[in-house]
């Protein structure tokens, strides 16, 4: 399966890869990243944000989803955690119900470790802001809202995968729960795609991931010779107002045009008005019913070609 580049159709330029590069080595040194002793304290910065991680989980983390959450390689994960646990931060131990799982969690003197390295690590940030003008610290704030953000959009992937994978069927399982709480008539999860309509010469179904984690969903089904129909597209509560549900609906589109689909319809629900705003802020024109559908209350249809 191949991500779905939202860059392939304007190519990323050389000044705007330098840019980013240019940021990153600044902001790394200005914050200390490059010190083997981060913070004033004996350890490198990835031992220290090892030791907030590990902290997030009251009752403790496998090192498993340390190493899916951080996108580290087993082994600098492994040694970093005995590095932890040779100072007494950390306690490592093997879950009581899967042998295969090993846990890590603070100990009283990580916990204390952990609430000096915060003390300084805000110590740091008031330092730096403290240069700036009330104004300018709002405005240093908010871009890095909107940084964070951009970056968030960005690494996630958007792939396509079987109408009948463990993704797919969560993804949709989740789409019909939320949507069963927003329609004053309920929902009934019947209506759902089939995998078998969304799959091979049929259609198409995009899950998009955020470290791994499904976070987002879109189905394309063939109606009629050169027609599509666009169904389910969702994303989780916690990825919502990224832009991530339209890089899903182009790489819709995207696999429309593959198909050589000259036009794509879809429909929606009168409660979802974002989705109907966001549709028109795309292309697509209101339209008559072109099916009968319990859920529909508006119809939506885009020409791809010519």
């Amino acid at each position: 399966m191949e991500p779905v580049n939202p860059a392939q159709a304007v190519p990323v330029s050389t000044e705007q890869v330098a840019a980013f590069r240019r940021f990153n080595r600044y902001f790394t040194r200005r914050i200390g990243a490059l010190d083997d002793h981060y913070l004033g304290q004996d350890r490198p910065l990835g031992e220290a944000r090892l030791l907030f991680e590990i902290a997030e989980s009251a009752a403790g983390v496998s090192l498993r989803a340390l190493r899916s959450r951080l996108g580290l390689d087993a082994g600098y994960l492994s040694r970093m955690a005995k590095a932890l646990e040779t100072q007494g931060l950390v306690r490592i131990t093997v879950h009581p119900d899967d042998s295969r799982l090993r846990m890590v969690g603070l100990t009283p003197a990580g916990h204390i470790e952990l609430k000096e390295q915060q003390r300084r690590a805000n110590a740091l940030v008031a330092h730096l802001l403290g240069g700036l003008t009330d104004s300018q610290r709002t405005e240093l704030t908010e871009s890095m809202t909107t940084t964070r953000r951009l970056l968030r959009l960005a690494a996630i992937t958007v792939d396509l995968v079987d109408g009948a994978s463990e993704s797919a069927r969560t993804c949709l399982d989740a789409y019909a729960d939320d949507i069963d709480e927003r329609f004053p008539e309920g929902f009934d999860k019947s209506d759902l795609v089939r995998p078998h309509e969304v799959s091979g010469d049929a259609g198409a179904f995009f899950v998009a991931y955020e470290e791994g984690r499904p976070v987002g969903c879109g189905a394309l089904r063939r109606l009629e010779p050169g027609v599509g129909e666009i169904r389910h597209v969702w994303v989780h509560p916690d990825a919502r107002r990224l832009g991530l549900a339209r890089r899903i609906l182009d790489a819709l589109e995207r696999e429309s045009r593959r198909r050589a689909f000259d036009v794509v319809r879809l429909d929606t629900h009168a409660a979802l008005t974002e989705a109907q705003a966001m549709y028109r802020a795309c292309g697509y024109t209101e339209i008559p019913a072109y099916v009968d559908h319990v859920y529909a209350s508006h119809w939506f249809e885009k020409r791809l070609r010519g």
